[in-house]
């Protein structure tokens, strides 16, 4: 693909669309999650667009907000929200509006994780389709150690229209979280292609942007992170309406109709690393790295920094990194004993689209607490 001819925050087919306006509309209730399961309508009033829209989202298909809100409207026919089988692969009844709520509220920047994490646990029948989310999830847990940890609630937290509307989604297409058989999903649901061309592949949090704030600000001078994959820049818009130093670098493999920021540097990843020292006293940040051409392996080992972070899958599905492993696997296998020493210090859940599985990864070199 051809690198974009401009870098210019915008939305394809809006002449209105600012980053920092939007923002702010979202935050006062002027514009916000569908109403009324209307998504085509919700996106075309946030985003500016004309009421007969036409653009083709490409991802995992192609379609159109049209296209889209028809696919909402048939509900679960047809197996669309048949996210959830038994062992035997027959379909499981989806889960109850109150377990959707309690799922979606772990990822809340107004709640604690561990605690929601707990009570999502504690209120699950034994057996149940809660049940084995809730194990699966405390399986993959864990939080950070001293001096690093989780952020406490937020009192003003920023305003992220991603997570609002990835809520949103949790309770339209019936889905409580991951279980362990969300491995063996192969289906989606048509509003992904929005969700990735509006805002990326993955839905950032209070912790997760806070993490990456602690483990910048624990270093001085604060290390700058390389949101290196940037896609769309909506990572890195938020990392930086917290105070941090973002550089955001992309191949341009992927089309965004949405653009958050106007400062995206277009180019190899790992070329530029090594003209850029290799990242030292950086903070390596990647979100939903690619699979193929080896890409997450020839960055990482490019990184001569300390601070490894990964947003991504936590199963063995290969929709990010590694086929056939996690991130953690390959890491824990390849870099032990060949210099790189690098150590999993944190696991922590990222919210999840139907039918997969997601987390982020806090590496550390050996010998590196997060606070050097």
């Amino acid at each position: 693909m051809p690198l974009p001819r401009t870098t210019q925050a915008r939305t394809v087919g809006s002449s209105s669309f600012d980053p920092d306006a939007f923002l702010e509309a979202w935050k006062i209730g002027r514009i916000g999650p569908p109403k009324d399961n209307d998504l085509r309508t919700a996106i075309t009033e946030a985003f500016g667009l004309k009421e007969n829209d036409d653009y083709v989202y490409h991802a995992i298909a192609s379609v159109t907000l049209a296209q889209v809100q028809q696919a909402i409207n048939a509900g679960g026919a047809n197996g669309l929200h048949a996210w959830y089988r038994d062992e035997q692969g027959q379909h499981i009844p989806p889960p109850p509006p109150t377990d959707i709520t309690a799922y979606t509220s772990i990822f809340s920047p107004t709640t604690s994780t561990p605690k929601a994490l707990t009570a999502f646990a504690s209120n699950a029948k034994k057996g149940s389709l809660r049940a084995t989310i809730s194990s699966h999830l405390q399986t993959h847990f864990h939080p950070p150690p001293p001096p690093l940890s989780l952020p406490a609630k937020a009192k003003s937290p920023l305003p992220n229209p991603y997570l609002d509307i990835w809520t949103w989604t949790c309770h339209t297409l019936e889905w409580a979280g991951p279980a362990p058989a969300t491995v063996h999903t192969q289906h989606s649901h048509a509003i992904l292609p929005i969700l990735y061309h509006h805002f990326g592949c993955i839905c950032p949090t209070h912790d997760a942007l806070h993490l990456l704030h602690a483990l910048s600000t624990a270093h001085t001078p604060p290390r700058r992170i390389i949101d290196l994959g940037s896609g769309s820049g909506y990572w890195t818009l938020l990392l930086r309406r917290l105070g941090l130093d973002v550089t955001a670098i992309d191949d341009a493999t992927s089309e965004w109709r949405t653009r958050w920021i106007s400062d995206t540097v277009y180019g190899d990843g790992v070329g530029w690393l090594r003209r850029n020292g290799g990242g030292k006293d950086s903070i390596l940040f990647l979100g939903y790295p690619q699979v193929g051409g080896g890409f997450t392996e020839r960055v990482v080992r490019a990184f001569e920094g300390e601070v490894l972070v990964v947003a991504g899958t936590q199963n063995t599905n290969g929709f990010t990194g590694f086929v056939g492993e996690t991130v953690a696997e390959w890491v824990e296998r390849e870099t032990s004993g060949v210099g790189m020493g690098w150590r999993m210090a944190a696991q922590v859940p990222l919210p999840s689209f139907a039918g997969k599985d997601e987390a982020l990864f806090v590496f550390l070199r050996e010998g590196e607490g997060g606070s050097g």
